[in-house]
């Protein structure tokens, strides 16, 4: 297997480096959208991104606990919660709420857990409630006690949104208010 970017034994090289140790430089919480892949998102290669990818780019107990072992073990200093255009989980969680229905299964805790901007954005259309949820997801992360708040205050850590476009592959980092 070749890399992006990488010869065949400049990729043995990076995965023998890799054995020892990982020192990623960010955190990405992404959606599990085959059409947004971190790596080629943000032009990384192995061992840049800790990746947590899960539909809506969403979070719960096992997400917090990698994104936390991240920052506390591995010194991540960088979270980025990644949404993007388009996305199904959301535009899912929408009409779920709009029918006041229930989604089969376990997809309905991926409506319960963005239901809140589907709730702050009744009259916006999908990318406003794709970008509440990225923000209301970014807002748990820096207040996730005790390890992520702590260094969020003190400084250490920063937790930013960012909406992936589809049609242009470009990154849009959101506005923090």
């Amino acid at each position: 297997m070749i890399f992006l970017g990488m010869t065949a034994a400049e990729a043995a090289k990076r995965r023998a480096e890799l054995t020892k140790s990982q020192h990623p430089f960010a955190i990405i919480v992404t959606c599990s959208d085959s059409r947004v892949p971190p790596e080629i998102v943000f032009d990384q290669g192995l061992g840049d991104l800790f990746v947590l990818r899960v539909a809506g780019n969403v979070i719960n107990d096992h997400s917090l606990g990698s994104i936390e072992y991240a920052v506390d073990h591995l010194a991540v200093r960088l979270i980025v919660v990644l949404g993007h255009q388009r996305c199904g989980a959301v535009k899912a969680a929408k009409e779920t709420i709009a029918a006041k229905g229930k989604a089969p299964a376990h997809i309905q805790s991926l409506v319960t857990a963005i239901e809140p901007a589907v709730e702050a954005t009744v009259n916006g259309d999908l990318e406003a409630t794709v970008r509440a949820n990225v923000k209301n997801v970014v807002q748990a992360l820096r207040s996730s006690v005790p390890i992520l708040k702590a260094k969020v205050d003190s400084g250490e850590l920063k937790v930013v949104g960012a909406y992936y476009s589809l049609d242009t592959g470009s990154v849009t980092f959101l506005d923090e208010k």
